[in-house]
């Protein structure tokens, strides 16, 4: 691979690790007009539902059809990697600031790690520890901080956004052999329509028709969010998977926290502590110790 093509591969991974982050932004900002969890989760999967459709059919008019039990997979890890995982984040965000809730949610490699080890028996080597260590202790250090401003408040949320990181754990686990089947493009548009369904359906089950009316800023936030932080991330991420390789393009994932916590402070008036500067810088390091050890 020569060095123009492992940069190009590298900036569309960093651009999607940035967009992904930005939807924490967009959903603080849709909060401001008294939506809720429910109704933004549903506004951003009526945005991004068409694309994923339409991969979805394409897929299913080239490829062999499913099997039964496969099916019943695919719907269990829609179910969980993606509506469980996002309807648990959206809610979190409620409680705590975005930088608390990006870092949560890059504890998700570690839980992987950990449910490997116990689950699958898989020995955890002094390194992978040590960046066990470093992460779960930044994590500690932004959530204390965020607690004395919050109170219960962020206990709650930063508890939500824990779920929300094991779902999506869980959800990589067991995607494993069903990805190496179908292919990753092919399962994620699948996924991703079992968790569209599944949130707007849930929100016409528990809100008012009415809701779906809404301030024009409300539809053009929710179009950010169903497409620059869905759709484009989603892509731009698998091709520089493709193109970099997985451990490349899981390290430039790490421009999240950092581009989440400027982003808060530019967008949302969120404060930028040298506590949560510190708390950053852990779990980053920690991360990359595993990313480094995974490579």
């Amino acid at each position: 691979m020569t060095r123009s093509s492992y940069l190009a591969g590298l900036a569309i991974a960093l651009g999607g690790a940035i967009l992904f982050s930005t939807k924490a932004i967009v959903a603080k900002l849709l909060y401001r007009y008294q939506l809720d969890a429910v109704t933004v989760l549903a506004f951003r999967m009526l945005f991004s539902l068409p694309v994923f459709a339409a991969v979805a059919l394409w897929k299913m008019r080239r490829e062999a059809p499913l099997s039964t039990a496969d099916r019943w997979r695919v719907l269990g890890l829609g179910l969980v990697g993606y509506y469980l995982s996002s309807f648990l984040d959206f809610l979190g965000l409620q409680y705590i600031s975005v930088g608390l809730e990006r870092l949560i949610l890059f504890l998700t490699p570690s839980f992987v790690l950990l449910m490997t080890a116990f689950l699958l028996k898989r020995r955890v080597s002094r390194t992978e520890w040590t960046a066990l260590g470093l992460s779960y202790a930044g994590i500690v250090l932004v959530f204390q901080h965020d607690v004395r401003g919050g109170g219960w408040g962020a206990v709650l949320g930063a508890s939500l956004v824990l779920g929300s990181a094991f779902a999506y754990a869980v959800y990589l686990l067991q995607s494993g052999e069903l990805v190496k089947r179908l292919g990753s493009l092919r399962l994620v548009a699948y996924a991703m329509c079992v968790s569209s369904a599944a949130c707007i359906g849930q929100f016409l089950l528990l809100r008012p028709a009415a809701l779906l009316v809404q301030p024009l800023p409300v539809y053009g936030l929710s179009l950010i969010n169903g497409v620059f932080c869905t759709i484009f991330p989603v892509w731009m991420t698998m091709y520089a998977v493709q193109r970099i390789g997985a451990p490349s393009a899981s390290q430039a994932g790490m421009v999240g926290p950092v581009s989440t916590l400027l982003l808060g402070w530019a967008l949302l008036g969120e404060a930028v502590t040298t506590i949560q500067l510190a708390g950053t810088a852990l779990v980053l390091g920690g991360i990359y110790l595993l990313s480094t050890r995974k490579a």
